[in-house]
C-alpha cells in the first residue's frame, strides 16, 4: 500500500474509527533535507512532542505539540505546529459549557494561525476528536494554506476507514499546497492496536530522496470505550 498522498505529502494526519468502532488517529511526519529530519516525537503527560535531536537547536517551526489528549472526555487535538494547545483547550473549553463542538471554531484557529512563514509556505494542518456530552464522536479537520480561508471539513467516518489530509501534494520534487479543492483522500485500514496503525501509515510511506529516507515518525492513537487514548509512535530517530 502507497500513501494516497503520492510520495511526499510533508506531515499528514488520518481521523476515523477502527472497525470495531473505537476512534482513531494517525500523524505523520516526513522532510526532505537532513536538518527537518533531525528531530523526534516523544510522549510527556498527555501529549506528544515533537522535538530536536541530540544538539540540533530548538525551532518554533519543526518543535511543538503535535498530539494533545484528554482521557477524561476523550477528545484528542494533532496538528502541525503551535496551533496544537489552542484548539485542544478551546474544544475542552466547548465540552465542560456543554457547547457543540462545531467546525466553526477550528475554522477561526486556522484563520488566526496562518500558513507557516517559511520558504515553501507550508500549510498548517489539524484535526480534533470530540465529544458533545451523550453524543458520537466528532471528528473535524482544517486546512490553511496561503492567501486561501481555512478549509474545514467535518468528516463522517466509517468503521475502517481514515480520512486524512497532508501540507503537501505529494510531488516530491515541487512541493506545494495540498489541493483543497478536491476533497480528501481515504485509506482502509484494519488495525485495532495503536502499534498497528502507527506501522501502516510508517510503512505505506517509505520513499527515499537523493538516496534518504523521508521519514520522521508515525503515531497513532485508538480510544478505548472509557474515552482512554491508547498512543504509539515510530520514530526514526531512536536517540
Amino acid at each position: 500500500m502507497n500513501n494516497p498522498n503520492g510520495p511526499y505529502p510533508g506531515r499528514q494526519l488520518f481521523l476515523g474509527l477502527t472497525a470495531k468502532g473505537k476512534p482513531a488517529f494517525a500523524y505523520l511526519v516526513t522532510g526532505r533535507s537532513p536538518q527537518s529530519r533531525e528531530r523526534k516525537a516523544t510522549p510527556q503527560k498527555n501529549s506528544i512532542i515533537m522535538g530536536p535531536v541530540g544538539n540540533q537547536p530548538y525551532d518554533w517551526l519543526k518543535h511543538y505539540t503535535a498530539v494533545k489528549y484528554d482521557n477524561n472526555i476523550g477528545l484528542v487535538a494533532i496538528s502541525n505546529g503551535i496551533q496544537t494547545e489552542a484548539i485542544f483547550e478551546t474544544y475542552k473549553l466547548l465540552f465542560h459549557t456543554g457547547s457543540a463542538p462545531n467546525r466553526s471554531y477550528l475554522k477561526k484557529i486556522m484563520d488566526g494561525a496562518r500558513s507557516e512563514p517559511d520558504t515553501l509556505n507550508t500549510p498548517r494542518i489539524a484535526g480534533i476528536i470530540a465529544n458533545s456530552k451523550g453524543s458520537k464522536p466528532v471528528c473535524i479537520i482544517s486546512l490553511k494554506t496561503l492567501g486561501r480561508p481555512a478549509f474545514t471539513w467535518q468528516v463522517k467516518p466509517k468503521p475502517g476507514t481514515l480520512t486524512g489530509v497532508s501540507t503537501y501534494h505529494g510531488n516530491m520534487e515541487s512541493p506545494g499546497a495540498f489541493h483543497d479543492d478536491e476533497g480528501l483522500p481515504e485509506l482502509k485500514f484494519y488495525a485495532d492496536v495503536p502499534q498497528e496503525l502507527a506501522g501502516l501509515i510508517y510503512g505505506m510511506s517509505a520513499v527515499k530522496y537523493q538516496g534518504d529516507d523521508i521519514r520522521v515518525c508515525a503515531i497513532g492513537g485508538i480510544r478505548s470505550d472509557k474515552h482512554n487514548w491508547e498512543v504509539a509512535i515510530i520514530n526514526r530517530q531512536q536517540g
